[in-house]
């Protein structure tokens, strides 16, 4: 149990469920109820489906492609920054039917790397590093599935978040969550270079 807090814990405060919220709005504009009810729990899955991999396969992953962990937490950066961008500029408010059709954004960008982001892939890949036991390993796979519901709960019911705001709230909502997205991918991306400089 202690494990499965430290797990829990330490993902829910990198992943954030109720910081996604006004991204979920921003994305998510223009779209029905029944429609952001169906990407949320998507997101929710691809989330999930992510951080699982990557806690079974990612160290051989990075290990055969040459990549390192830096590289991986550069690139989740950079695209969290383009993301970040179309939030400050409105460019990803009220998608249009081709748009939406083209891309899911319960793929890319809400399921990672907004919540399976390199944060949480890079501290689960660490946890399972120090699973020895049965019990360590149930935990940590209990802790990642309840993060995953937590997310998906803050977006599941982000659209009565939206009736309470109205569109101006939401719109200011967006723009905040945009700055501090673009913070964050900044942050992500220094970190990455100064881990380079010291392996250099």
């Amino acid at each position: 149990m202690k494990f499965f807090w430290e797990v829990f814990v330490t993902l829910l405060v990198i992943i954030d469920p109720p910081g996604t919220v006004p991204v979920f709005l921003g994305l998510t504009r223009g779209l029905s109820a029944r429609q952001r009810g169906r990407l949320a729990w998507q997101a929710a899955v691809v989330a999930f489906g992510v951080i699982v991999g990557f806690a079974l396969f990612g160290r051989t992953l990075l290990s055969y492609l040459g990549v390192q962990l830096p590289a991986l937490q550069c690139a989740g950066g950079l695209l969290m920054l383009l993301i970040s961008l179309q939030l400050l500029t409105g460019q990803s408010d009220e998608p249009t039917e081709q748009e939406m059709a083209r891309v899911n954004v319960a793929f890319v960008p809400l399921g990672t790397p907004l919540l399976a982001g390199p944060g949480a892939i890079v501290a689960t890949m660490l946890y399972v590093q120090r699973a020895h036991t049965g019990g360590q390993v149930v935990g940590l796979a209990f802790a990642i599935a309840a993060v995953a519901v937590a997310a998906w709960l803050a977006m599941r019911f982000a659209f009565v978040i939206h009736r309470v705001l109205t569109d101006n709230g939401v719109e200011l909502l967006t723009r905040i969550a945009g700055l501090l997205l673009s913070a964050i991918a900044v942050e992500l991306v220094a970190q990455a270079v100064r881990a380079f400089v010291r392996q250099g």
